[in-house]
């Protein structure tokens, strides 16, 4: 998948002090949900930034985590992480993100741990 196309599918990507504004946390604890693998950035546009689609009213995407976690599991590095989110996958006949943002985790955790 090319950037612009990450790119356009995330709509938007928030930058660090972008996340501190719509999540209403202090820079630590950004940095610690990122650490903590809720949520998951890139820096191949420049500074670091992370998909908009990942935060759901004002918090990260609860079901983001464990799909992270398999993910980083099967060897895959944060940028090919957010690469298979945002493609389409055949047996969920949609994208990743979009099967975890209507509540199929299972699905999509399922198919990320065969990855490895």
């Amino acid at each position: 998948m090319s950037d612009e196309t990450a790119g356009e599918l995330a709509t938007e990507w928030l930058t660090t002090p972008d996340l501190v504004e719509v999540l209403g946390e202090p820079l630590g604890r950004v940095r610690r949900l990122i650490a903590e693998q809720y949520l998951v950035g890139s820096t191949r546009n420049g500074p670091f930034a992370v998909p908009s689609i990942f935060i759901v009213d004002g918090r990260p995407l609860a079901s983001l985590r464990g799909t992270i976690m398999a993910l980083a599991d099967a060897g895959l590095s944060d940028d090919e992480a957010i690469d298979w989110l945002f493609t389409e996958e055949a047996e969920l006949g949609r994208t990743p993100i979009a099967a975890l943002l209507d509540g199929h985790k299972s699905s999509v955790r399922r198919i990320a741990r065969t990855l490895a």
